[in-house]
C-alpha cells in the first residue's frame, strides 16, 4: 500500500469504505497491516464528497489528504503536499502531479481548468510531466490526489454532498476562491492514476453526473454575467463534441465505442438539465450565501477564471 510508504510520519490513514459490504475488510491484502489505518463504514454508497467530509470528522487534523482508490503515491507525495501548504498559508488546497498509471511521465492532471459553460478540465492531460516541474498557483486541485486546509474546509463547509459523484472538487475549489484562498500545484508530489478507472471514462453515470453538476457549479460559483455568457457557451461545446466524435476523439467518441449511442448521450444529457433545473431554488439559496460571506469581487475571481480557462475545443476533444 504506497501510503504506508510515505516519508512523511506523522499522519492517520482514513478509509471509507462506500460499498455497503465490507468489502474492504473482505479484501485486505495480507501484506498490510491494519496498524495506524482507521476503516469507517457509512453502510451504503453515500458519494465521494460526503466520505471525505467523513473522514474529516472523524479523524481530525490540520490537512486532510485525499487520494483516490485507484491512485498509487510516490513515498514523497504527502511530505511534498504539506510543505507547499505551510510554505504558503494563503493556500487552502495543494494539487498534485498527478500522471496515467502505466504511461511512465503522461499527466492526468497538474490542477485544473475551467471552460467558459462551467466545464472543469484536467491542466495538462495527457501531456508530458517534464512541462509542468514549476511550483505555480493554479485555480483548483482534482480531487483524485489533493490536500486541504482544515481551515478552509470549516470556513467553506467542505464537500457539497448533494454532487454525489464529480464535479464537487471544482465546486469546493471555487467557493474556496470566493473565500479568499489561494491553491497551489505541488510537482514533486507524484501520483499514479488509473483515470476513471471506477465508473469508466465514459459511462452513462458519469456523463449525467458531469453534465449535472457542471450545471450547479455554475449556477453555484460563476458571477452573473459569466453564468449569461455560460448558456451560450454550453451549445458551442456539443458542437465541439459532435465534431470531435467524428474524427474519434474525446469522451463522446469513448462513449459510442463503449457500445452506447448518440442517442443515448443526449437522454443522459437532457435528464442532468432537468434534475439541476429542479435544485435550483436550493443551490440559488447556497449562491446568495457564497456572496454574502465572499472575500474577492466578481470581477477578481472573473479574472481568476479568466487565467486559469480551457478552450470549448480542448474540452470536447479531451
Amino acid at each position: 500500500m504506497s501510503l504506508q510508504r510515505q516519508t512523511f510520519g506523522d499522519f492517520r490513514i482514513v478509509i471509507v469504505d462506500n460499498s455497503g459490504s465490507r468489502r474492504v475488510e473482505t479484501n485486505w491484502p495480507r501484506e498490510v497491516t491494519r496498524e495506524s489505518i482507521t476503516v469507517l463504514h457509512p453502510g451504503n454508497n453515500i458519494g465521494f464528497g460526503a466520505a471525505v467530509n467523513l473522514a474529516a470528522r472523524e479523524v481530525p487534523a490540520d490537512y486532510v489528504a485525499v487520494i483516490n482508490d485507484d491512485a498509487l503515491a510516490d513515498s514523497d507525495w504527502l511530505a511534498e503536499m504539506v510543505m507547499e501548504l505551510e510554505r504558503h498559508p494563503e493556500a487552502g488546497s495543494a494539487a498534485a502531479q498527478v500522471r496515467l498509471h502505466g504511461t511512465g511521465d503522461v499527466l492526468d492532471s497538474a490542477g485544473m481548468l475551467i471552460a467558459a459553460d462551467g466545464t472543469s478540465k484536467q491542466r495538462g492531460h495527457g501531456m508530458a510531466a517534464a512541462g509542468f516541474q514549476e511550483a505555480v498557483e493554479v485555480l483548483l486541485p482534482s480531487g483524485s490526489a489533493s490536500i486541504y486546509r482544515s481551515s478552509m474546509l470549516a470556513q467553506t463547509g467542505g464537500f457539497d454532498e448533494s454532487f454525489f459523484l464529480y464535479c464537487e472538487d471544482t465546486d469546493l475549489g471555487l467557493r474556496a476562491r470566493w473565500a479568499g484562498w489561494t491553491c497551489r500545484y505541488a510537482p514533486r508530489a507524484v501520483v499514479h492514476h488509473r483515470y476513471s478507472h471506477s465508473a469508466g471514462r465514459a459511462s452513462r453515470l458519469k456523463a449525467y453526473f458531469v453534465e449535472r453538476n457542471r450545471l450547479l457549479v455554475l449556477f453555484k460559483n460563476f458571477p452573473l454575467g459569466r453564468l449569461w455568457r455560460a448558456w451560450f457557451a454550453t451549445p458551442v461545446r456539443y458542437l465541439h463534441h459532435f465534431a470531435a466524435m467524428r474524427r474519434g476523439q474525446g469522451a463522446a467518441a469513448q462513449f459510442r465505442k463503449d457500445g452506447e449511442s448518440a442517442w443515448t448521450l443526449i437522454g443522459c444529457v437532457l435528464r442532468a438539465h432537468a434534475a439541476a433545473i429542479l435544485r435550483l431554488p436550493a443551490v440559488w439559496a447556497q449562491r446568495r450565501a457564497i456572496r454574502r460571506s465572499a472575500k474577492v469581487s466578481p470581477g477578481t475571481f472573473t479574472a481568476l477564471l479568466d487565467r486559469h480557462s480551457i478552450s470549448l475545443r480542448q474540452v470536447a476533444e479531451l
